[in-house]
This record gives structure tokens, C-alpha cells and sequence, in this order.
């Protein structure tokens, strides 16, 4: 089974971090979930929720969007 790079910015504004966590936890158990600082995306962070998920930047109007949006590009 393929191991999935997502990394969540724990500075934008629309991503609630314990849920967000626990969300992805549930859908990617084998992945590797980080949080990381600012990636300067100030424009898109303070209009969109987003994720990287496998090197890909996936934004949503709400958490749960971008979360949905970001499921068609995990490793299965």
C-alpha cells in the first residue's frame, strides 16, 4: 500500500486543525499528516480552505470541500 504526503497549513483561517486532523486520519490512515507553518499562500488561505495532498495544492470553499476534492488524488 502507497504511504500519502499530506501536510495542512495550521495558519489558514478556514481549516480547523483537530477536526481537520481527525478527518484525514479517518480517510488515510497510513498517511503521513504534518502541519506545517506558512506556505505564502496568503491570498488563496484567506479565501479558501486548502490541503496538499501528494504535492498537490486542493482548495475548497469549506474544510469538509477541500477534504472531498483531495480524496481523488490519494495513493491507494
Amino acid at each position: 500500500m502507497a504511504t500519502n504526503d499530506i501536510k495542512v497549513c495550521d495558519k489558514c483561517k478556514f481549516m480547523q486543525m483537530k477536526s481537520t486532523m481527525a478527518k484525514l486520519k479517518k480517510l488515510a490512515p497510513d498517511a503521513d499528516i504534518q502541519q506545517v507553518s506558512c506556505k505564502s499562500y496568503c491570498g488563496p488561505c484567506a479565501r479558501y480552505a486548502f490541503v496538499f495532498i501528494n504535492g498537490r495544492y486542493i482548495k475548497g470553499a469549506t474544510e469538509d470541500e477541500a477534504i472531498e476534492k483531495a480524496l481523488v488524488h490519494l495513493k491507494k
